[in-house]
């Protein structure tokens, strides 16, 4: 007669677990994914608004009633600047003084917080393949399905 088996440990055998460097290599790859999609121009940056076109928040006020004008988003994102050009005026404004890459700080005395993969909250647990924090059962299920080992180290 054969004895009741976990389901867990026999899906364990199957599962393919990462070692540290592993995990570390992708780690850094999914940050520099994430580093490259997140880095852009603003491909709005350019348009130009025509002064034909109908406003439609204005359609029922009357033509006497105007107040004065405010300056709108258009004209406050003509001078958005993105990090990278924020950082090189700052390095041109302040070569030696003060700045973004001058600053420092000593090590936390706290031991770092962890944060759960799927909804950010604090987390306990970790995966056992590839060393991913979530927080529940339910982060834990949304992980293996969605996300663990699912991108190539």
């Amino acid at each position: 007669m054969t004895g009741r088996e976990s389901n867990r440990i026999k899906d364990a055998d199957k599962k393919r677990v990462l070692d540290e460097a592993a995990r570390e290599r992708r780690a850094r790859k999914a940050l520099e994914a994430l580093e490259q999609d997140n880095f852009h121009e603003d491909p709005h940056a350019d348009l130009v608004m025509s002064k034909k076109l109908p406003k439609f928040q204005d359609s029922l006020k009357s033509t006497k009633e105007k107040k004065p004008k405010r300056k709108t988003l258009e004209s406050k994102a003509k001078y958005k600047k993105s990090l990278q050009q924020l950082l090189e005026e700052e390095k041109q404004l302040r070569p030696e003084g003060p700045n973004w890459f001058t600053a420092q700080a000593k090590p936390s005395k706290y031991p770092p917080r962890h944060f759960c993969a799927v909804c950010g909250v604090f987390s306990k647990y970790s995966c056992t393949a590839c060393g991913t924090r979530y927080c529940s059962i339910r982060c834990l299920h949304t992980h293996q399905e969605t996300r663990c080992l699912k991108w190539t180290a």
